[in-house]
């Protein structure tokens, strides 16, 4: 099978030939058909994300067809198209999987961190780490929904009965997520790199109150924000916007450091907290929840050889919405 495989830091992915993985006892083998290329991947390029397997296959919003099962896997018949996200592996037995914390189980494995993943031909999953795709969802329009669709709706969730919701970054996830909010009632207030006035359209194209840059403040007081991009400084910026008792979410798996801050911008009962992971929960709940919207992913596709270049329109932020790799066999 043709794979980009990653083999060291700050170099580009390669086109390599690899033998196709066989499946474990309770393991599928997927077709990949189409695999998303979230910023995860670019801060594990970086370094920035400094324990990966190497080599490694890059990519956790794998959407693909099972063609071959292991020996005890019984879950997905032959042909189901299923989606694999980001948590691929937990041991079901530390004192966070038994009390609905999966998402941070202290074995986790990761796909497409600690496991291969999906900027390949073919991919192996756990299948209980799978999940069945609603048929109304394209094969490029599903694979946004198994990272930024999913780890967004779990911070999405964090802001709790939040009215007002300030969006830190509108990428992937949030092109997602202000549908949601849009079908729930809420308001959302968009906030983007400040010279970026096409983000900022995009944005209220798809039902933004307000746009503007991220060194502006809203209109109005916020009663919840959620930070996608993974810059520390807008840690302070956000907990200003927001009101009293205003939850400030921060959704990336990494970001660069917090500035100091005065502790008045935190006083009067603000909320600051992280986002980790995902459980399969909130995949269940989200990816039940997606069609009945329905939810219209954005996506500029690209072929698998060309996942170089995804991965630079990506850092460049000159992707509206969300880049997915084509699988083509």
């Amino acid at each position: 099978m043709r794979t980009m495989i990653f083999n060291r830091v700050g170099q580009p992915l390669e086109l390599t030939d690899l033998l196709i993985p066989k499946p474990k006892t309770h393991q599928v083998l997927l077709k990949v058909s189409a695999c998303g290329v979230c910023r995860t991947d670019l801060h594990i390029i970086d370094g920035e994300l400094d324990k990966p397997k190497l080599p490694l296959i890059l990519g956790h919003q794998i959407v693909g067809t099972v063609v071959k099962t292991g020996e005890q896997a019984n879950k997905y018949p032959i042909g189901t198209r299923v989606g694999v996200p980001w948590l691929g592996h937990t041991c079901n037995c530390c004192r966070y999987c038994l009390t609905g914390k999966e998402n941070l189980c202290d074995r986790a494995l990761f796909t497409g961190y600690d496991l291969n993943g999906g900027y390949a031909e073919y991919a192996v999953a756990d299948e209980s780490f799978c999940f069945p795709l609603a048929e109304n969802f394209s094969d490029l329009q599903a694979a946004p929904l198994l990272c930024a669709g999913l780890i967004g709706y779990r911070s999405y969730r964090m802001t709790e009965d939040a009215e007002k919701i300030g969006f830190y970054g509108f990428g992937a996830a949030a092109h997602i997520l202000i549908q949601v909010a849009n079908h729930q009632g809420k308001q959302v207030y968009a906030f983007t790199r400040s010279q970026d006035t096409q983000g900022q359209e995009f944005a209220r194209n798809l039902g933004a109150v307000w746009a503007g840059g991220s060194d502006e403040s809203p209109p109005e007081e916020l009663d919840a924000a959620i930070i996608f991009a993974p810059v520390g400084k807008l840690v302070p910026a956000a907990l200003k916007a927001v009101a009293k008792g205003g939850i400030v979410v921060c959704a990336g798996i990494h970001m660069s450091d917090i500035p100091s801050f005065p502790y008045q911008v935190l006083w009067e009962e603000r909320v600051l907290r992280s986002v980790a992971n995902l459980t399969r929960c909130d995949g269940d709940e989200f990816l039940a929840l997606a069609p009945q919207i329905p939810i219209q992913t954005e996506v500029t596709a690209f072929p698998l050889t060309q996942a170089n270049e995804a991965l630079n329109a990506l850092r460049s932020g000159k992707i509206n919405g969300a880049a997915v790799l084509s699988i083509k066999h």
